[in-house]
């Protein structure tokens, strides 16, 4: 199969699907480790392992506000924990991963949508 791009199709969160935006350039890291080789003094290096999250950057969703979508948003983000979430591209790959809303919720009237970033905790895997 060849490599196929672009934005994801939609994003569930906590079981509320939520349609993209199709210009989104959305940026995903899957979460696990970042490395770094660190030199010795004699010419050999170790290796440094961080745990990193997973993260989504740059999603663009639509909002309805008749359906409340803004609100929605905000409320996710006052929540305490973390929660479900899905993201589905079209090529038909899936990823789900336990996460939150990071920053800011931005929404963007002439649009009708908003940008948000989502990271969590784990990796993000697919279905």
């Amino acid at each position: 199969m060849a490599a196929i791009g672009g934005a994801p199709e939609s994003v569930t969160l906590d079981g509320r699907e939520m349609p993209v935006a199709a210009d989104a350039d959305v940026s995903q890291s899957r979460g696990g480790y970042n490395n770094e080789n660190q030199p010795n003094g004699n010419g050999t290096a170790r290796l440094i392992k961080r745990r990193a999250l997973w993260k989504l950057e740059g999603v663009t969703v639509a909002i309805d506000r008749g359906n409340d979508d803004l609100g929605y948003l905000q409320e996710l983000a006052n929540r305490l924990d973390f929660f479900p979430i899905t993201i589905t591209y079209a090529d038909g790959v899936i990823y789900q991963g336990i996460g939150q809303l990071e920053g800011e919720v931005v929404h963007s009237t002439g649009s009708a949508t908003a940008s948000i970033t989502i990271m969590g905790q784990g990796e993000l895997t697919p279905q």
